[in-house]
């Protein structure tokens, strides 16, 4: 139930971020631009002209409801971090470093809702770190701290992804955009840490998780139970050979 919880947080999450992202986008009278604007001039708090880091005229008549998005999916960013723990995640210090970077991201998002970069730049721009640096660098680290039973081509994937953000955020901050504009890089540092736990939820949650069986040694693990020469439980078989069965 717990880790079904923790799937379900971050797929609400991601879900009503992207909701409010077109809902935000929507209500401006001049025309938001995935391509020039941030991501983050949906949560400006003021109308004004813009000179940094490109020029453009900002006003985002539902800031409001775009800041509380971002608090939201920061707060079920960290839920989920910490709720899949045990059964996602291997043990070791990769995957709990990744697993506090991931959380980070969702601090990262907090920090951005609370504060709009008109407001309190420096705030803002922590939490953009804590996003796009700190969740990045974790995504790259969860493709060798997930569970063994993940597929391997997903963890490899994992990594690949945020090996691609990562390089994106560089792009971004020294403004070399390869045509896809401000905020088009921006987006392409940003979004594949949501995509990301959006996938792994939503797998999470139509795959029935392997049964948990209990060895001689006290041990739990996962996976069938022992059968015998005929596809029989042990216990089964004992009952055969006493004339029970």
């Amino acid at each position: 139930m717990r880790i079904r919880i923790g799937y379900s947080a971050w797929i609400v999450g991601v879900v009503q971020f992207f909701a409010v992202h077109g809902i935000a986008e929507s209500a401006w009278a001049r025309p938001y631009s995935w391509a020039r604007n941030n991501i983050s001039d949906l949560g400006n708090a003021h109308c004004a002209l813009q000179s940094e880091p490109e020029p453009r005229y900002i006003c985002s008549p539902e800031h409001g409801l775009m800041n509380v998005s971002f608090v939201a999916l920061g707060v079920l960013l960290v839920l989920g971090s910490v709720l899949t723990g045990g059964f996602l995640w291997r043990g070791g210090r990769a995957a709990a470093i990744a697993r506090l970077l991931l959380a980070g991201a969702g601090v990262g998002f907090v920090l951005a809702g609370l504060a709009p970069a008109d407001v309190n730049e420096n705030q803002h721009v922590l939490g953009a770190l804590l996003i796009m640096a700190a969740g990045n660098i974790g995504l790259v680290l969860a493709g060798v701290g997930l569970a063994e039973h993940v597929p391997a081509p997903l963890r490899r994937g994992t990594s690949l992804l945020g090996a691609t953000a990562v390089t994106a955020f560089g792009l971004f901050l020294s403004h070399h955009y390869l045509g896809l504009g401000m905020g088009g890089m921006e987006r392409v540092a940003a979004f594949p840490l949501l995509l990301w736990v959006l996938a792994v939820g939503v797998r999470g949650l139509i795959r029935r998780p392997p049964a948990v069986r209990v060895h001689r040694s006290g041990l739990r693990r996962r996976g069938p139970r022992p059968r015998g020469a005929h596809g029989e439980a042990p216990r089964v078989q004992g009952l055969r050979r006493s004339g029970l069965l």
